[in-house]
Formats: C-alpha cells, sequence, structure tokens
C-alpha cells in the first residue's frame, strides 16, 4: 500500500468515482477507500437505478392495462413482479461493470473496501492500515432518514436499501413519505399490481412543489387507483403476524401487509471520525463553502454528505468543483441557480430555477406562462391530458419553470440551457422545434406569451403605416 498519497477518497459513489477515476488518470496517486463490497453507491444499488428500473417495468404493465381500456388488447396479462425485481437486478449488474475496481485500478488508482475513518486531520485508518494523503475528498453519500414512530422497528419495514430484493409482490403497501422516492415507488407499486396506500405527513404530495403542480399529479396516482392520506402521521404501528396496522394521529388506521419508509435523507456522517479531523458538520452534514472545502482547507466533500441537493447529477458536478482546486488549484466555485430537478412518476415532474413563492421572497418582478400539454399536438397523438408547463419569465428571460408532463426530465433541460447561458426568450421561441414533440411547448408558451403584444395599438399601426405607405 503506497503511502504519502496526493488524494485520499471516502466513498465509492457517483462523486468519489468521479474524482478518483479523473486525478488517477491525470498522474495523481489516489487511494479510493468503499465501506460496502462494491462499488457504484445508493445510486446504482438502491436508489437511482434501480428505482427507475421499475418504474420502467411498471409502465410496461401500464401499457398493456391502457391497451385493455382502448380495446387494442382482449385481457390484461398476468404481472410476475418476481420477473420485474429479477429486470432490476439485471440492470444493476450491467451498469456495475462499469463500476468494476479493476477499471479503476487501471487508471492507477489504488481501490480498497472497508469502513475507513480519520485518525487526524491528515490520517485515515482503513482496517488495520493508516493512509496518509495531502488532500481528503469525503463522498459517503446519505442513508434513509427513519423516523422515532412507536412499534415500527418491531413491525419491521423496508427503505430504498432493502426493497429492491424482495420478489415477491405485496398484496397492501403502505408507504411512508410522498416525497420524490414516496410517489416513485407507490406508483410503480400500484402498477405492478399491489394496493398501495400513500401517507403524507404534510398537505399534499410532494412537499417541496408548488400546489397545483401536486395536485396535478396527486389526480393522477389517485386515478390509478393509489390511496392517498395527506396531513397524516403516523403514531403507532402494530403487528399481527404478516399483517401491519398503522395508527394516525387523526384516529384511523391503514391495513397492509409491508411498510416502506420513504421519509427522507440523512448524510452518512456515522464512523468517519470527523471530530479526530476537526472538520465540523451538523446535523445537514459536513459544512463545505463554495469550493467544497471543509473547515481543514485540505478536506473536501461532495454529494449528500454536504448537500445542499440530494442528486446523483449534484454529486458529479460537486466532485468536478473539488477536483479542480484539489488538481489545478483554480478557484473554481459551485453554482447552484440553474439545477434541473426531476421526480420519473408518470407524467414526470420536473422543476429548474425558482418558483413563484421563491421569486416573491426575492423581491422579483416576473410574469407567469402556464401552458397545458393538452394542446401539443404530440400529446394528441398519445392521448395524453394531464399535465402543464410554467415558465417564470423576468425581464424578457427564464428564472424558472414547473413542468409536469411525458419526458418532463427531458424538456427541462431546453429551459436549464436558456437559463444558463441567459437567453432571451425569443431564442426559445426562434427555435425550430421538430413536429410533433413534446418540446414545442416551450416555443408554445413564449408564444404565448408575445400572443397580447400583436394586439397592442402601436403594433397594429406601425404595421399598417408599413403596409400601406411604403411601396
Amino acid at each position: 500500500m503506497p503511502r504519502g498519497q496526493d488524494l485520499a477518497i471516502i466513498g465509492g459513489g457517483p462523486a468519489g468515482l468521479v474524482a478518483a477515476s479523473v486525478a488517477a488518470q491525470l498522474g495523481l496517486r489516489v487511494t479510493l477507500v468503499e465501506k460496502s463490497a462494491q462499488l457504484g453507491g445508493d445510486c446504482l444499488h438502491s436508489g437511482c437505478v434501480p428505482s427507475k428500473s421499475l418504474l420502467h417495468q411498471a409502465q410496461i404493465a401500464q401499457s398493456a392495462r391502457q391497451g385493455v381500456h382502448d380495446g387494442l388488447l382482449s385481457e390484461m396479462p398476468d404481472i410476475d413482479f418476481g420477473v420485474a425485481i429479477d429486470r432490476v437486478q439485471a440492470v444493476i449488474g450491467q451498469i456495475q461493470r462499469h463500476d468494476d475496481p479493476e477499471r479503476f485500478r487501471g487508471y492507477g488508482t489504488d481501490v480498497r473496501f472497508g469502513a475507513a475513518h480519520f485518525l487526524g486531520p491528515r490520517e485515515l485508518v482503513v482496517g488495520d492500515e493508516v493512509i496518509r494523503a495531502r488532500r481528503f475528498l469525503v463522498a459517503t453519500g446519505s442513508v434513509p432518514a427513519v423516523p422515532p414512530i412507536a412499534g415500527l422497528e418491531e413491525a419491521g419495514f423496508d427503505t430504498n436499501e432493502t426493497i429492491f430484493t424482495r420478489r415477491e409482490r405485496p398484496r397492501r403497501l403502505a408507504v411512508l413519505g410522498a416525497g420524490p422516492v414516496g410517489v416513485e415507488l407507490a406508483q410503480a407499486f400500484a402498477r405492478l399490481g399491489a394496493g398501495v396506500t400513500l401517507v403524507e405527513q404534510a398537505g399534499q404530495v410532494l412537499p417541496a412543489s408548488e400546489a397545483d403542480v401536486a395536485a396535478e399529479l396527486q389526480q393522477v396516482l389517485v386515478r390509478e387507483g393509489i390511496h392517498i392520506r395527506t396531513g397524516a402521521s403516523v403514531q403507532v404501528v402494530r403487528r399481527d403476524g404478516d399483517s401491519r396496522q398503522l395508527q394516525l394521529a387523526d384516529g384511523t388506521t391503514v391495513e397492509c401487509d409491508r411498510i416502506l419508509v420513504a421519509t427522507g435523507r440523512r448524510p452518512a456522517l456515522q464512523g468517519l471520525g470527523l471530530d479526530a479531523a476537526a472538520v465540523a458538520y451538523d446535523k445537514t452534514g459536513i459544512r463545505v463553502d463554495a469550493r467544497q472545502r471543509t473547515s481543514q482547507r485540505h478536506i473536501y466533500a461532495a454529494g449528500d454528505i454536504c448537500g445542499p441537493y440530494p442528486f446523483t447529477h449534484m454529486a458529479e458536478y460537486q466532485a468536478g468543483i473539488a477536483l479542480a482546486n484539489i488538481v489545478f488549484r483554480f478557484p473554481r466555485t459551485a453554482d447552484y441557480r440553474v439545477v434541473p430537478r426531476v421526480v420519473y412518476t408518470d407524467p414526470e415532474v420536473a422543476t429548474v430555477g425558482l418558483d413563484r413563492a421563491e421569486a416573491d421572497a426575492r423581491g422579483i418582478r416576473y410574469d407567469v406562462i402556464d401552458f397545458p400539454i393538452r394542446e401539443i399536438d404530440r400529446a394528441i397523438t398519445a392521448g395524453v391530458g394531464t399535465g402543464f408547463s410554467r415558465l417564470l419569465i423576468s425581464k424578457g428571460r427564464v428564472i424558472g419553470a414547473s413542468i409536469i408532463a411525458p419526458q418532463a426530465g427531458e424538456l427541462i433541460h431546453e429551459i436549464a440551457l436558456a437559463m444558463r447561458v441567459n437567453a432571451r426568450i425569443r431564442e426559445i421561441s426562434e427555435l425550430i422545434h421538430a413536429y410533433p414533440t413534446y418540446a414545442q411547448i416551450h416555443r408554445r408558451a413564449v408564444n404565448k406569451h408575445y400572443a397580447p403584444l400583436l394586439q397592442t395599438r402601436r403594433l397594429r399601426l406601425l404595421v399598417w403605416c408599413l403596409n400601406r405607405l411604403l411601396p
């Protein structure tokens, strides 16, 4: 084991892998330490990849169900839930090959498996071996946050870390938490044949979204047979054999056979020895500056361990910021003005920039453009009637957007790019959009914003003069 490394990385998830591969290929001596037995992190093994794979299987089942409704299919085929889970695991295995330790060792990275903790500001211990390095990157991610509900531990429950390994479909599933993970998995399990009840303490699903966006999605979920209890908190959980009973604060109960806890996540701080390294942190994670530096300037952090967004794309972005400072000593800082956020339900919910409440809080004057998906020809051809796009416009530029529509996660990037390059909205209107595509909603929305200008007295007078007085 080489001593005196240039960079030691704790955590083999997206941020750690990006940093390790780039730094090693640039010639630095790099050690990567991962606590579990394989690389890839939560995103690959229990987060983004398995959830989106299961959602895809659920979409296939829903398409068959729609085929029966439309008369295209004579009957609904049987759904083999175990096969869906097997497919999820196969996808994980396929992507896992990209995160093979030998690939990173081929770049020159020394890959180690085991729990690492700081002995001091410049020393890590892994097993019985001490690793010294000039720079460190902490990228240990986050873990499920389990609420302290009486009887929950005794009754037994799943989180995203266990649910994707269970091949038996629950007859009745209770999902605690209606954030992104909760609504995605509630819809997936319902479409695959489980009876689902979604319990959320806040007054709406997707508590961080605008109310009408959340309401639009909730209507879809209810139509698909999901029972939704908002403004509800679980007080006690009881178990009787294979059955569980959730007693809510209002005195009502929810009966289920399995419980999925999706009430958020917390940074994976435990066991890192941050106090020994004199690295400042609190319950929200490690404190970092705009360069991803901790209170110890030679120790960096990236991803869920430091926030502010628990996204894989954010972890990779922050790793790039940290690398720029570690490798090139270039004072690059993180910029969170344009961060796309996507919920992968059907329809998808995607946002970027400010919503109306945030713009109001900042005292920004803006116009709102709402455009319904049902007026887009591509949506008509696909039989889609639910959803809309909302653009917030200030001084001729987009400052925020919310989209609930099929492929909203793809659609949001045109708006994100426009915001990133500070484009004026007329440039969105002037861009040729292929027909028929969902992306036409952007052009139609901007044109709707301009439509009243066509009817102003001044513009109409100008047009009259140009066409009547000039040769």
